[in-house]
């Protein structure tokens, strides 16, 4: 999809510190990077740094862009373009025009949505969701997976979910937030205060009693790799907790889109570690008062990273049944089955990629 589209659109990476700018055609980046410093504190400073870095990118190209398509923090209504009050940008508030400002100082249609939402997308589109139905062809199976849940594991808990090549916004913008749903270790708090980066710093000293004052979660990676002195049972718990809550917290999303699940952001890189928590709690059981236990998940669900596991996913193949009196044979898909993996792409690639495909399926709609 969109490989060989000739359209090109400007994006930005932003991040609370750097403005990175580029733009992409077919899926390809087609111009060199422009990072420019984030003003967060000034509005007028944080507009004329946007202005000038796709101004930047735009002298760098032969043809005019078709649109401006990017991933900006909220809460916002990213349908109209608005972003509200932003906790790490102190600039935005009381509800800042953003997309229809820039479209008025570049005369192009401007696209803006949550990096979860884009990070999801471009998986569906470009990552996971294809690289699995592929693996899948490969083998001779019929199965494809259309739906897929995407996570991203940083400074915070996001999350993005695409229903059969359509990315679900939601009727207030809220679509896929999974940072919000109750925490299972502690009920009262939001998943994300135990699926973040503050939430691995926090447990390694819970269970160390180290000051962490220096450590960073890559730090406490290399602790739970024995590279770096420290706790290590307590660097790998640190992991494995963040990974169970947000095993639950996917399970109960999964109940409602039943489809694949990917994981992206700066804390992937633990995903060794992430992973056991987190297939653990999808592979917990839910009861009745009569007694009566159950599989968390309809469907089972196996992890794409582990070899033995990924090659059982493949394996699985349809059945047949017959049809009573007229011995017609159809398919009979007996095992419920889904796999979560990590982004091959990396979170920065697969938004950007999300913001492409996003901006270009908008325009097909106009």
């Amino acid at each position: 999809m969109h490989t060989q589209d000739k359209r090109i659109v400007l994006t930005l990476d932003a991040g609370g510190t750097n403005f990175v700018f580029s733009a992409m055609q077919g899926f390809q980046e087609i111009a060199e990077p422009i990072r420019l410093n984030a003003v967060s504190d000034h509005i007028q400073g944080c507009l004329d740094t946007l202005v000038e870095g796709f101004r930047q990118i735009m002298n760098q190209l032969k043809e005019k862009p078709s649109a401006i398509s990017f991933a900006f923090p909220g809460p916002a209504d990213y349908e109209h373009g608005v972003i509200g009050d932003l906790p790490n940008f102190p600039a935005f508030r009381g509800g800042v025009a953003l997309g229809p400002y820039l479209e008025q100082v570049f005369g192009l249609p401007v696209f803006i949505n949550n990096d979860g939402n884009l990070f999801a997308y471009g998986e569906a589109i470009a990552g996971f969701l294809p690289q699995v139905n592929q693996a899948l062809q490969a083998q001779g199976s019929t199965r494809c997976y259309r739906n897929l849940l995407g996570v991203t594991l940083g400074t915070g808990f996001g999350g993005g979910v695409v229903l059969d090549g359509t990315l679900l916004r939601g009727d207030n913008g809220c679509g896929g937030d999974v940072w919000c749903i109750r925490n299972r270790l502690f009920p009262t708090l939001i998943a994300e205060e135990s699926v973040s980066i503050r939430a691995v710093r926090r447990v390694y000293a819970e269970q160390s009693g180290e000051s962490i004052d220096n450590l960073t979660p890559y730090d406490i990676f290399l602790i739970a790799e024995g590279e770096k002195e420290g706790n290590r049972t307590a660097a790998i718990e640190s992991f494995r907790q963040m990974g169970f809550v947000a095993g639950e917290t996917i399970g109960t999303v999964l109940n409602i889109v039943d489809g694949l699940v990917v994981i992206g952001g700066g804390l992937a890189g633990a995903g060794k570690y992430i992973l056991p928590g987190l297939m653990e709690a999808l592979q917990g059981q839910v009861g009745t008062f009569a007694g009566d236990h159950f599989p968390m998940l309809q469907m089972q669900c196996y992890n794409w990273e582990d070899e033995a596991q990924r090659q059982q996913f493949l394996q699985i193949s349809t059945g047949k049944v017959t049809t009573p009196h007229y011995e017609v044979e159809v398919p009979y898909q007996t095992t419920r089955s889904i796999c979560i993996g990590l982004s091959r792409n990396g979170a920065s690639t697969s938004i950007m990629y999300g913001a492409y495909a996003y901006a270009l399926n908008e325009l097909e709609k106009k």
